[in-house]
């Protein structure tokens, strides 16, 4: 049976499954101490900060292309989640039953309550994120351990978010299939479509309703990372131009030097502008947010790489010597 009600107008509205529910509270008292952190930790290979780490070692260091085909394919569904999700308002499970517990927030920094900061529910932009990110890699490399984490990680996410309470198991399907119609659609779409500003303009006007209707941040920080993503390539190829490296110490400075510029800018941008009005939820600030985010994007994918050049010499010998090896092999 399919259960419905709706809560106050500001928070939004629940609808499940009558066995949703009671699998999940199920699961929980079935969870022992130790495995709770463990399954919650596998949460992590669908959040932005890993996502983020992951897209920039591969644009950074292991391949610019691919990270390109990633990280488009990865911001499509960041984006397009907000918007379906904006439209259903479904509440989390632990909001509509006390039967089931939250055991990983979604935004550390707000109450559990906060709807603006937690998102809704459905559907659940982790599972999302996941199948559309390490697909793409998957589809990428052509490696079987590759199609294999490809297929395994987004179930990991999956069931770590039904397991913590933060979605219901619909949430999750749902999740997965937006995963997939972007794995299929988005490298569709961009072999037919040549021209890079048609492109992300269809992307990105995809997306533009959601200014009228979404109220979670979410929605805001994805418009701002695609529209960041979009600028990026053309300046790039233009003024930048950066060659990728397979010399470890480089690639491993490359990601972290780059993430800690990613968490730096984000906190630098917010500084001109008091708390309250960050927090306040309005278009204003909203929109503030999708700025933040399209500048830390854009900094990190085409002004940060001009600082590679000063770096090129770290284990260059060690890099030619390979690149000689593989001639040879």
């Amino acid at each position: 049976m399919l259960f419905e009600s709706t809560a106050a107008a500001a928070a939004g509205s629940t609808f499940f499954f009558d066995w949703e529910i009671s699998f999940m509270a199920w699961l929980q008292a079935r969870l022992p101490d130790w495995a709770t952190p463990v399954i919650s930790a596998l949460s992590i290979f669908g959040e932005e900060m890993l996502l983020v780490a992951i897209l920039g070692f591969f644009y950074w260091s292991y391949n610019k292309k691919i990270g390109k085909r990633i990280g488009v394919c990865m911001l499509t569904s960041n984006l397009w989640n907000p918007l379906i999700k904006g439209i259903f308002l479904r509440l989390r499970p632990y909001m509509v039953s006390d039967k089931v517990k939250l055991l990983r927030k979604i935004d550390n920094s707000a109450e559990i309550t906060d709807v603006a900061a937690q998102g809704y529910s459905f559907p659940s932009g982790h599972s999302a994120n996941a199948v559309a990110t390490y697909g793409s890699i998957g589809i990428s490399l052509k490696k079987k351990w590759m199609t294999v984490l490809a297929f395994l990680l987004p179930l990991f996410v999956g069931f770590s978010r039904v397991a913590v309470g933060a979605h219901f198991p619909t949430d999750v399907f749902a999740g997965w299939g937006i995963g997939i119609i972007v794995l299929i659609l988005i490298p569709m779409l961009r072999e037919k479509i040549k021209n890079h500003w048609i492109f992300y303009g269809i992307l990105l006007l995809t997306g533009f309703p959601g200014f009228f209707y979404c109220k979670s941040n979410d929605f805001f920080t994805a418009y701002g990372m695609m529209l960041g993503f979009a600028l990026t390539e053309p300046f790039e190829e233009k003024f930048v131009n950066f060659e990728n490296t397979r010399c470890p110490i480089r690639m491993i400075l490359r990601v972290l030097v780059g993430g800690g510029l990613y968490l730096g800018l984000n906190m630098l941008l917010k500084l001109p502008f008091p708390k309250s009005f960050l927090d306040n939820g309005t278009l204003a600030a909203n929109l503030v947010r999708t700025v933040r985010y399209a500048i830390v994007i854009f900094a990190v994918t085409s002004l940060y790489p001009m600082l590679f050049k000063y770096t090129a010499r770290i284990g260059k010998k060690k890099e030619a010597s390979e690149e000689k090896n593989e001639e040879k092999a």
